[in-house]
């Protein structure tokens, strides 16, 4: 009898599972997940992104059982768990979805070698992205720097077909389950009051229902700040609730598919990136100077969506909620970090990863990167207006008001930059700094 173990990481569902398909193949499976215990106590991994995870292992357990097995669960030290359960079972290889990150990958080549001495297998899957990281390169055999050449390739490139969920699992006899964790077991943190929960079920739900409804207008909409049109399907993506091949393949040639996969392929360009540089988590792709703004009482106010400009506010305060922000306003309030502050992108990166449900190293470190001015298409003299920007996608003030409540009863014609005595009126505070004087200074710096 051949016994095979899947390990999930970020691919917590049944279905186009290419690493559990795979299992599937042996006599015998062990569907295994590793709480990594010094993942989870690193600080960048908050509650917001822990109750996710422990909502959506309990729904892959139900899926499981369904089909006749159930997850089985261990804590500590990720590398030494997989290690004694293929010593426990008498597996023959483990099975796991690829990855891209350097903690990803220095874990596996941990794994790897653990395997070559013990004397069984290790075999990656894709799954993580919809195109694997190292397969479309330049005509020089480099990554790709450039969203549209890539894009171009992308779109030409033939795709795997999604696999069905297994119809059926035998696991091992006297295996212990274990227990999927509290999340008071993990950390003494609480998540914000609106985040989603997570799991394959209620994602495939609410894509369902999204893309009944929003899909066809997502190009026209997705920048409308308080019409909520996007799918907010990255948090599912990125546990991989959600297969991005699966998502891409049903939506590419339906009204509005095409916007809406661009935005999919973005998520695999940046894979791709970090996957042959991954040091490009926390430095420059390219430099541009020495920023002058710190960790200090600007970067406070900032994160505490208390900068006086409405609009940053908002998102700012929608994050502290939901674990989630609009990407137009996660574009705003990286803007005005690195450039009205003149802060280094990495700290509103690691703020973003401290409560973001779907930080993600990939997206989230180049996506501030590109801001940022540092990172790939870079413009460093890119500049998101707040007051601009709110005007022309919040024009009512209808997302500001749901999530700035001193400014629920500003008029409409103030609400985007309200004079001091409305602000002192409301308790709102007034400007940290003059927009343009703050950019002519950032813009000084960079000549």
């Amino acid at each position: 009898m051949t016994v095979a173990i899947v390990v999930f990481t970020r691919d917590l569902r049944t279905r186009d599972n290419p690493a559990l398909a795979a299992g599937c193949r042996a006599d015998l499976l062990v569907p295994l997940f590793v709480v990594d215990d010094p993942l989870v106590w690193d600080l960048r991994f908050g509650a917001n992104r822990l109750q996710f995870l422990l909502d959506s292992l309990v729904d892959l357990d139900d899926g499981l059982r369904r089909l006749g097995g159930a997850l089985v669960v261990r804590r500590g030290a990720w590398v030494d768990e997989v290690v004694k359960a293929v010593a426990h079972t008498g597996a023959d290889v483990v099975h796991l979805a690829d990855d891209v990150s350097g903690f990803a990958r220095t874990r596996l080549e941990q794994l790897r070698a653990r395997a070559a001495e013990k004397g069984f297998a290790v075999v990656t899957h894709p799954g993580v992205t919809i195109v694997p990281a190292g397969e479309l390169q330049t005509g020089s055999h480099t990554s790709y720097q450039v969203f549209t050449p890539f894009y171009r390739r992308w779109k030409a490139a033939l795709w795997r077909r999604a696999i069905a969920p297994p119809k059926s699992i035998t696991m091992p006899e006297g295996i212990g389950r274990g227990s999927i964790p509290k999340l008071t077991d993990l950390t003494d943190q609480v998540p914000g009051p609106d985040v989603a929960r997570g799991g394959e079920t209620l994602a495939l739900a609410r894509l369902r229902s999204w893309a009944t409804s929003g899909l066809a207008h997502y190009a026209d909409n997705h920048n409308a700040l308080a019409a909520d049109a996007t799918s907010h399907a990255s948090a599912y993506l990125h546990f991989g609730c959600l297969s991005p091949l699966e998502v891409a393949t049903r939506f590419r040639d339906r009204p509005g598919g095409e916007a809406y996969i661009r935005q999919l392929c973005w998520r695999d360009f940046f894979h791709q990136l970090l996957a042959s540089r991954p040091e490009l988590a926390w430095e420059d792709l390219r430099a541009r100077g020495r920023p002058t703004g710190r960790a200090d009482a600007a970067f406070d106010a900032w994160r505490a969506g208390e900068t006086g400009y409405p609009l940053v506010d908002a998102g700012m305060r929608q994050l502290q909620r939901e674990g989630f922000m609009h990407n137009r306003a996660r574009m705003v309030v990286a803007s005005f970090l690195t450039k009205d502050l003149d802060a280094p992108w990495q700290l509103g990166a690691r703020h973003f990863m401290q409560h973001l449900v779907d930080g993600d190293v990939a997206n989230n470190q180049l996506n501030w990167q590109w801001v940022g001015g540092t990172g790939t298409d870079a413009n460093p003299h890119r500049v998101f207006n707040p007051i601009r920007q709110s005007e022309r996608f919040d024009a009512d003030g209808a997302y500001i008001r749901r999530y700035v409540t001193e400014l629920t009863d500003v008029a409409e014609e103030t609400i985007h930059d309200p004079p001091d005595d409305e602000r002192l009126r409301v308790g709102y505070p007034r400007k940290l700094v003059e927009h343009a004087e703050a950019i002519g200074a950032y813009r000084a710096r960079l000549t």
